[in-house]
């Protein structure tokens, strides 16, 4: 495989890291190259926020769930979809306000999360590690305030970079043949394909070197949705300005 294609297919999560810094203009090079990602209509509604302060940092991983890493990682950026700078374009040539529809929403949180892969992946590629860390969404308000957000803004999600200290196994994906469906979807093979992946992940979670434990995929997917249902979420959009149609 040519190394883009390694490097996407080894990516792990990482959460430990080592002291060392990472340079201030690597940084800004890695961002100027995930802004590379593709944008619905170029309009390019992100914008990311370096979280520095300690103090906030602290408060972040706490709202997160404990997320200790959030405070050890050698940077912390949030990813927000950002229409603010669209709003204003749009202002200003006569065609006002945002309305909060649902496409836009969909265009902003789309354009930033696209630019955010893009990011990770250029990190993995000089040798950093990285970890997304949607815990922010515990309490969306609360990071907003922390971190000044305004309307047409919101925070998707934080990305923690760092120069990793450990070396986690690799998880299995779902095969190729699960997700892809040729000229329409096939819903009749659901049960068995869970049920093939269960086993294979049942496997994996055994086996692993570390944190070894007796699960498979379809009891950790369905804690995962549905005791981290987030119902404040749709207000705390609504507020912000988003999904109002």
């Amino acid at each position: 495989m040519n190394p883009i294609l390694q490097a996407q297919s080894a990516h792990k999560s990482i959460r430990q890291y080592t002291d060392k810094a990472i340079d201030e203009a690597l940084l800004k090079q890695l961002i100027q190259c995930a802004q590379g990602a593709a944008s619905s209509s170029f309009i390019q509604a992100y914008s990311i926020i370096q979280v520095s302060n300690k103090d906030n940092r602290e408060k972040i991983a706490t709202l997160a769930g404990g997320q200790k890493w959030v405070e050890s990682a050698a940077e912390f950026l949030i990813i927000c979809a950002d229409l603010t700078r669209v709003e204003y374009c749009s202002q200003q040539q006569g065609l006002g306000e945002l309305e909060g529809n649902a496409e836009h929403f969909i265009a902003a949180t789309t354009d930033a999360t696209f630019m955010a892969q893009n990011l990770m992946l250029g990190a993995e590629s000089v040798g950093l590690g990285a970890v997304f860390i949607g815990g922010i969404r515990n309490d969306p308000a609360h990071v907003a305030e922390l971190l000044n957000l305004p309307k047409q803004v919101y925070p998707i999600f934080g990305l923690c970079l760092g120069y990793p200290d450990t070396q986690p196994d690799l998880k299995p994906r779902l095969p190729v043949d699960v997700i892809l469906h040729k000229d329409s979807y096939d819903s009749s093979r659901c049960a068995d394909d869970v049920k093939t992946y269960d086993a294979q992940m049942q496997a994996y979670y055994q086996s692993r070197g570390n944190n070894q434990k007796m699960s498979n995929w379809s009891e950790q997917t369905a804690a995962a949705v549905q005791k981290k249902k987030r119902e404040h979420m749709l207000s705390f959009l609504q507020d912000q300005g988003f999904l109002k149609c």
